[in-house]
């Protein structure tokens, strides 16, 4: 029973913390389009932002992050067996990825909140599918449970992956027009 209630736990903040990534790459592309306004347009709205991103960040993503992480090593310590499991192992491989894309975010949030532009809002609409990925990646090996679909699941996430690309292309298009 304990096991779960910790499940449906760490079901909740992986979902808040998926949510926080989603959102805080999106008002990245914001801030840094922003950082290419006219003043006072491009103060007043890179304030704003600010205070947005911020609070996002250290109220919902990061609490999410340890808290889902935590509660996973919880379900570890109840399950342990499930380590010897091929898909488990790859799932932790996914899990590792989305930890260093988190810290990307965080590099990123750091930079942006001191004004520094490194990135076009380009390049930040395609990082935003990186935890889109991981995200397909982890679900269908979670659901599915075997390492061998997950080869299968791998290629259809680059098909995912490059229909996403074209998308964007598509989307760009639209908006320069």
């Amino acid at each position: 029973m304990e096991y779960n209630y910790i499940k449906s736990l760490h079901l909740i903040f992986v979902i808040t913390w998926f949510a926080g990534l989603f959102y805080i790459v999106r008002l990245f592309v914001y801030q840094i389009e922003a950082y290419h306004k006219t003043s006072p347009e491009k103060e007043i709205i890179g304030d704003q932002l600010k205070i947005m991103v911020r609070r996002l960040w250290y109220i919902i993503t990061w609490p999410s992050m340890i808290l889902a992480t935590g509660f996973a090593i919880w379900l570890v310590v109840l399950r342990s067996f499930y380590l010897t499991d091929a898909w488990m192992q790859v799932k932790l491989g996914f899990v590792v990825l989305l930890i260093i894309y988190h810290i990307k975010c965080h590099m990123i949030y750091i930079d942006l909140q001191r004004d520094k532009v490194k990135y076009s809002s380009n390049f930040m609409r395609i990082f935003n599918e990186g935890a889109t990925l991981i995200l397909f990646a982890v679900v269908f090996l979670v659901i599915l449970k075997n390492a061998i679909n997950w080869i299968y699941g791998t290629l259809g996430i680059i098909l995912f992956a490059i229909l996403i690309m074209l998308g964007f292309k598509l989307y760009k298009r639209i908006r320069e027009k």
